[in-house]
């Protein structure tokens, strides 16, 4: 098995074992051109919001939809969404991708918007 694909089924067994709360998974995707952000809701099995450099009022202004800015944007845009949905805390899925880069702007940004992890 794959590296990266070992990594993220690690990482989502310790988050669906250790979420007792049941909190909403906030779930990051990236490729080498876009960023995305998912908000899901395991106990329903629903998505209750998602935002990525798709999005047309992301993407507004931004030179490139892959660097750190637009992540920060999508992160954002995600915090919002979860505001209107009424989501407060949430649990940060990095899918197996290091908290570093694009990643953690994306994070950082949702906490700035208001999301508690």
């Amino acid at each position: 098995m794959a590296i990266n694909a070992r990594r993220k089924r690690s990482v989502r067994f310790n988050l669906r074992k250790n979420n007792k709360g049941g909190r909403v998974r906030l779930v990051v995707f990236r490729s080498n051109q876009h960023i995305y952000a998912q908000l899901i809701d395991d106990k329903q099995g629903t998505t209750l919001g998602q935002s990525s450099t798709l999005d047309k009022d992301v993407a507004q202004g931004l030179k490139s939809k892959s660097n750190i800015e637009a992540a920060s944007k999508v992160g954002a845009a995600i915090a919002k969404k979860a505001k209107d949905a009424k989501v407060e805390e949430v649990v940060f899925d990095r899918s197996g991708y290091l908290y570093h880069g694009r990643v953690k702007a994306l994070a950082e940004a949702a906490r700035v918007g208001g999301l508690k992890f």
